[in-house]
């Protein structure tokens, strides 16, 4: 059963002993498997029933998220989060910090707090570039003024003075900043130094509602998103330095399909690179990605035929859905119903409610309906300016073969000649040289971009800015 769930749609008043109030900002360091790291803090108030607390995700954006529970009794702290399904418990010792483990559907992870700020373990990234950079380097802000969105980025230009072409990268799903930064990679970062130092312009920025960019980020879907990157290219268009016939985006995962967007409306794109680029329909994409996953990681056939059931019916439900206060309903009976039908069910009932609330809030959100929904075809067949789409042959997030035959077909409809695909054997959906492809594999790997795929991408701009 715990297996199961993790496979269906959700792709998280008193002094104690030693005379220290608990009530603060406690922060500290998952380590999940796969060397990734996750930073968690809680915000622990007292209340007039003892103590209420909030907690925060930095790595995936999330602030403020309820903390249903809190107990403190004779130094043993314990928090309940029923919104992931969490639960933590630790016990202060003598130096101040809390020793702990913190649980989630059925895995246990040792997690300590400190009421200091604690970092993650600097892990090695090669690729990374170190100050001071052989380009110019500057901090901008744009705006989207249809949203009423101030972006913030940065500006890499080969040289200070000059005119060049350029590239707006484009991020993936999730609250990311100009860097794409995640699992300790910094994507946009590798990307934006290698074709800075080699005579291409780079504006990367962080997304709505994210680090520096106002705008509400939750709300937002692919379609709003498009509209913030139109924005960047607007602005390097005021900016003397760039080619005003020569600005293309670059995009990676989502953002392979907000480029096209972009592209498909404004003749001020003059070439898009869809990195990983999405080509069939989002449900269809989820169908596939979860079973790859879940297939790579060992599940047996049988149970993630059931899982891709559930998750199809659940799919359907949203398709079909014009309101979403009644998907909503329609959403937790139907999840309900599924999960009481899973045979050998052990699951205590307060763990199915809250995978239930979960699973619906995710899948109601306005993101998400919107990606379920969305077929990347019609809009991809309105882009005529050149086109360069790779994906990882290891890649379980957006399979490859059957994305990028999607994209050119769907190129080949609207009469788009200038398009090429390739597939790259043993890269993953990050575009790392990898063993198994599974996310679990992204932060322990040392490299953050394959420079055979770096070179792929200039190569191929070098020839549409010529």
């Amino acid at each position: 059963m715990k297996r199961l769930l993790f496979l269906l749609f959700v792709c998280l008043a008193s002094l104690n002993g030693w005379g220290q109030d608990i009530a603060g900002d406690w922060s500290g360091v998952l380590k999940l498997q796969g060397g990734i790291q996750l930073r968690l803090v809680f915000h622990i108030q007292p209340s007039e029933s003892g103590y209420d607390a909030t907690m925060d995700s930095p790595d995936r954006g999330k602030k403020g998220i309820p903390v249903t529970s809190v107990s403190y009794e004779n130094s043993v702290l314990k928090l309940t989060v029923a919104s992931i399904g969490a639960e933590y418990e630790g016990a202060l010792g003598a130096t101040g910090n809390i020793a702990g483990t913190f649980r989630q559907m059925g895995q246990v992870f040792p997690l300590n707090l400190s009421k200091e700020i604690v970092e993650k373990e600097k892990a090695a990234r090669p690729q990374e570039p170190v100050k001071p950079y052989p380009y110019y380097e500057e901090e901008v802000t744009f705006e989207n003024r249809e949203d009423g969105v101030t972006l913030a980025g940065t500006l890499t230009l080969p040289q200070k003075e000059g005119v060049f072409p350029a590239v707006v990268l484009v991020s993936g799903s999730g609250a990311q900043n100009r860097d794409e930064e995640l699992l300790g990679h910094k994507p946009f970062l590798v990307i934006a130094d290698y074709l800075t130092r080699n005579g291409i312009a780079v504006l990367r920025f962080d997304d709505r509602g994210t680090a520096a960019s106002t705008g509400n980020f939750a709300t937002a879907t692919s379609y709003d998103f498009s509209k913030d990157v139109e924005a960047g290219v607007k602005y390097l268009k005021t900016r003397k330095e760039i080619n005003k016939a020569k600005i293309g985006l670059a995009g990676h995962s989502e953002g392979g399909i907000i480029a096209p967007m972009v592209a498909a409306r404004s003749k001020d794109v003059a070439f898009i690179v869809l990195l990983a680029g999405v080509g069939t329909r989002g449900d269809q994409l989820l169908l596939q990605q979860q079973d790859l996953i879940a297939e790579a990681s060992g599940v047996g056939e049988e149970e993630r035929k059931r899982a891709g059931s559930i998750n199809k019916g659940a799919f359907d439900i949203v398709l079909k859905s014009t309101d979403t206060e009644q998907l909503t309903i329609a959403l937790t009976d139907y999840l309900r119903q599924a999960i009481e039908d899973i045979p050998d069910a052990e699951e205590s009932e307060e763990s199915k409610e809250t995978f239930i609330t979960t699973s619906v809030t995710q899948m109601a959100s306005p993101w998400t309906q919107y990606f379920i929904r969305y077929d990347p075809a019609p809009v991809l067949g309105k882009v005529k300016c050149p086109v360069l789409a790779i994906n990882g042959g290891k890649d379980l997030q957006v399979p490859a073969k059957v994305n990028l035959e999607a994209i050119k077909a769907a190129l080949d409809r609207g009469g788009n000649k200038r398009v090429t695909t390739k597939e790259f054997p043993g890269l993953n959906h990050l575009f790392q040289e990898c063993t198994t492809g599974l996310p679990a594999e992204y932060a322990a790997i040392e490299q953050t971009f394959s420079p055979v795929a770096l070179n792929e991408i200039l190569t191929w701009i070098k020839v549409q800015t010529q």
